[in-house]
């Protein structure tokens, strides 16, 4: 954490529905990313990347009795050349999921919403690092996650994962070219 006033907010938000959470797999980790969110830390949109209703059976599920505001502001929005690309996202991370906790599903919608956005992807998510990025990915797709022994970064693996399904095997994540750490595609993420 770097102590900033935006920081501080965000451990605000994020003890204030950690405290009506319900001990999900997933609550801690969706705390932050309301919580970030709500400070215009991330580059998911204002609602996670869920629809309307989705957003609303999360945070009733997983926080309830949380007052916590309906999306409002304008976040960054999906390209719409980009939505097919979003959806073979989901549709991956749902073929992988741990069937163990309903917000699993959430998690893909807000992951595959994250992946449009231009930084690593867990500061996209509005995570504290990329090992709480490493524990979603264990905890929600298991079977993604053993898969990536390389500790190759996760926005750049998931798009690997779908070219290789399309039997594509020189694929670059979108945001390669914009991205400072172009040369670093592999090891740890500070």
């Amino acid at each position: 954490m770097d102590g900033t006033p935006q920081e501080a907010r965000v451990c605000v938000l994020h003890e204030r529905l950690s405290a009506c959470a319900r001990g999900r797999p997933n609550d801690e980790l969706l705390a932050r990313m309301l919580a970030s969110r709500a400070c215009d830390l991330g580059g998911l949109p204002p609602d996670l990347g869920l629809d309307p209703d989705g957003f609303r059976r999360m945070l009733d599920r997983n926080f309830a009795g949380a007052d916590w505001p309906a999306p409002a502001g304008v976040g960054p929005a999906v390209d719409p050349n980009r939505q097919p690309e979003r959806d073979d996202l989901r549709r991956l991370l749902l073929a992988h999921r741990a069937r163990i906790d309903a917000s699993e599903r959430w998690v893909a919608e807000i992951v595959a919403a994250g992946c449009m956005g231009g930084n690593h992807l867990w500061q996209d998510l509005g995570l504290r690092s990329r090992g709480d990025l490493n524990d979603l990915m264990a905890t929600n797709f298991p079977e993604l996650a053993a898969r990536n022994d390389r500790n190759m970064k996760w926005k750049k693996f998931l798009y690997k994962q779908l070219c290789e399904r399309e039997g594509i095997h020189a694929c670059r994540a979108p945001s390669c070219q914009v991205c400072i750490d172009y040369a670093q595609c592999f090891g740890p993420e500070e």
